[in-house]
């Protein structure tokens, strides 16, 4: 089962990146396309990668490991 929908996903605006003239080429894989100059990322790919991440902490955690969020943004 999925940890995020894809409707999830698009009402979040997940999809928006950032202006096309200020990006990582290493992003270009995740890039769908661009639209009024604004980079708009591939979101089947976001939420395989979202289960992934999923996965991965879920058995980190089950091994014992502690797990650490940290925030920089102030909003």
């Amino acid at each position: 089962m999925a940890v995020v929908t894809m409707k999830q996903l698009l009402d979040s605006g997940t999809h928006f990146g950032h202006q096309t003239r200020r990006w990582n080429p290493k992003m270009a894989p995740f890039i769908f396309g661009a639209r009024n100059g604004i980079h708009i990322i591939h979101l089947e790919k976001t939420a395989n990668s979202f289960d992934q991440a999923y996965e991965f902490m879920v058995d980190k955690v089950a091994r014992g490991a502690e797990v650490l969020f940290v925030g920089t943004k102030k909003q």
